[in-house]
């Protein structure tokens, strides 16, 4: 065999002359023949070139998406950044010669801005100017998301949202369409719609991982809520490095104002003078979008302004003053329209008076149960609230959001029932039963001295109580077996004395300076957590955490966290006899106050209130 003296590259030379790694023997190289070699050498080349070609234009074929987290040293130096303040678009480092792409022209999709969320979904906001127009009546089937390399993925309608009234889809990113950065925009088009193809290419999705998503105007600040900078409780951007840009999306001007708080995904800044917008007053003479943003400082000078969807609107002060509900109740809410009816009856039975929930995109008939309820009496009202992982900052909104119409504010899940022990003789209460109202302060707290702004309950967790599906008789009536240690507590909040900065630990809040919280223990009011249920519904809660800063349960972070299920792992695989776990009291006093309140006789036999 004839080999070369000199191979073009070192590694074929080495492969070529080196006994190993595969140990020929004088004999064996006698017998190779040209033909096996020249076989060897073309599929090690085309191997070789194969690997190279892949490492210029690397493939992504992850199920999971992982974004950077902001780099504030390295800002300044975005490639194809610009500092000016008429821009919200962050430029990737993209080399579009390396890939031609189409793009499909605005005139023959709905326009739209798209948002990248977890799990490869595509938020597409739909845009006011969009032609035509979006109308009330939507079907599921009606739409799709147009890729650039005209891959279609179905569209479905997610809702409106209410800050600034614009329709929203969601859609599939196809699985093609994730192996190459940038990832690029899809166009909303009707189905069976013709459309044009045209350059120059679409632009890249904004990620969900760094994105101004909502705002809120009260009398005296703009509250704007960011995903992205302040990443975990305790680690957070100094006010004095960030700026509030209020940008008319018209004629590019743009006014800017100090930040005064940052905390968590909430940043509070002072209110524009957009006097040089046309604008005449307050709640007169605007009729721009004038979209808002963070722009972060660093060393004192503009780096780096964040994506955003998020728009000002101006503060209205209410034209004629709302009663308010003393005690109200707020929750997040997904997919859980068959829990919704009991909760809201038990809960309004001892003391709530209005509820107040944020629908984190639910896709069940949460609201044709929402409808039905108000039908019957109950004071209902939803928030549309789309983005995901935001509980805490979705909290901070609803502090705000019900402020006009409520004094007390218990946040509560809707797996969790308050339950005082001292209510286990009460046959029937009335409305002027003090009930839930017997937790809060009994004297006027502006003429205490240290005043109680929050009333924090305890938590026992109760698990799947041999249950192997969903009771149909209610959370209250099927799971009876508990856990011997409390965990967490739940609060209710006197809206009033939250803090300036809105922090909150998911159901506790910080509070004024001066106010303090009152504690309950156990004798007095406790709340029942049914935490761990059947299997069924309990892998439902595994694959979908509603908080930004509880671990995530499919991460293999801090196992020993109280926040985990003890024993299950990092996958929603059931545990052998889940159905028996977390059962060392067996506690009953719900399931048979409840029983006694609201069991109801009727043709079919005994039901429960919530299932007639």
């Amino acid at each position: 065999m004839n080999i070369k003296k000199s191979p073009s590259t070192p590694l074929l030379r080495l492969l070529l002359i080196s006994p190993r790694p595969f140990e020929f023997s004088e004999t064996m190289r006698r017998k190779v023949s040209p033909a096996f070699l020249f076989l060897f050498l073309s599929v090690f080349l085309f191997a070789s070139f194969s690997l190279y070609f892949s490492s210029c234009n690397p493939i992504y074929a992850s199920t999971e998406i992982s974004f950077p987290s902001v780099n504030l040293t390295a800002i300044s130096k975005i490639p194809g950044y610009s500092s000016s303040s008429s821009s919200l678009a962050i430029k990737e480092d993209i080399n579009y010669l390396t890939r031609h792409v189409a793009s499909i022209q605005d005139s023959s999709g709905v326009k739209s801005v798209s948002v990248l969320l977890p799990g490869w979904e595509v938020l597409l906001i739909v845009l006011p100017e969009s032609t035509p127009p979006m109308t009330a009546s939507i079907s599921g089937n009606d739409f799709l998301c147009l890729y650039p390399n005209n891959e279609t993925s179905p569209a479905r309608f997610s809702g409106v949202l209410p800050s600034t009234n614009q329709t929203t889809f969601k859609c599939g990113l196809p699985k093609r369409n994730r192996r190459r950065l940038p990832f690029l925009s899809p166009v909303l088009i009707r189905s069976g719609e013709e459309f044009l193809v045209s350059s120059p290419p679409p632009e890249p999705m904004m990620r969900w991982t760094r994105l101004a998503y909502e705002s809120f105007t009260t009398e005296n600040d703009v509250v704007l809520f960011v995903k992205g900078l302040n990443h975990r409780q305790g680690i957070n951007l100094s006010p004095k490095e960030l700026t509030c840009v209020f940008i008319d999306e018209t004629s590019n001007n743009s006014v800017r104002t100090a930040v005064s708080s940052s905390i968590q995904e909430v940043f509070r800044c002072e209110r524009p003078d957009l006097t040089s917008f046309g604008y005449g007053g307050e709640g007169n003479g605007l009729n721009k979008r004038i979209k808002v943003s963070l722009e972060i400082r660093h060393q004192g000078e503009s780096s780096f302004m964040m994506p955003s969807v998020a728009y000002y609107i101006p503060w209205r002060k209410l034209e004629i003053e709302r009663p308010k509900s003393l005690l109200c109740a707020s929750t997040m809410v997904f997919d859980v329209a068959k829990f919704l009816r009991e909760w809201v009856m038990y809960h309004s039975k001892i003391g709530v008076e209005k509820f107040v929930l944020y629908d984190n995109d639910s896709d069940d008939d949460l609201m044709k149960v929402i409808k039905e309820l108000n039908q019957e009496g109950y004071n209902i009202e939803t928030f549309f609230w789309i983005w995901p992982k935001t509980q805490e900052a979705g909290f901070s909104h609803a502090s705000l959001y019900a402020k006009d119409s409520c004094t007390w504010m218990m946040y509560l899940d809707v797996d969790e029932f308050v339950f005082a022990p001292s209510w286990v003789t009460s046959l029937q209460p009335s409305p002027d039963d003090p009930m839930l109202r017997s937790l809060l302060p009994k004297t006027q707290w502006w003429s205490d001295p240290r005043p109680i702004g929050q009333v924090s309950i305890r938590c026992n967790e109760f698990g799947p109580s041999n249950q192997i599906t969903h009771p149909l008789e209610g959370v209250t009536q099927g799971y009876t077996c508990r856990r011997k240690e409390d965990n967490r507590h739940k609060s209710i909040v006197l809206l009033e004395a939250i803090e300036h900065s809105l922090l909150n630990a998911i159901h506790h809040f910080k509070l004024k300076e001066g106010y303090r919280t009152k504690p309950v223990s156990l004798e007095v009011a406790v709340v029942n957590h049914y935490k761990y249920q059947a299997w069924s519904e309990f892998k439902v809660k595994f694959r979908r955490r509603v908080s930004a800063y509880v671990v995530d349960w499919t991460k293999g972070l801090n196992p020993l966290s109280k926040d985990r299920a003890p024993g299950l792992g990092f996958e929603a695989v059931e545990p052998s006899g889940w159905e028996h776990k977390f059962c060392e009291v067996q506690d009953d006093r719900l399931k048979l106050l409840a029983q006694r309140w609201f069991e109801k006789q009727t043709m079919a036999g005994s039901k429960m209130a919530w299932q007639i």
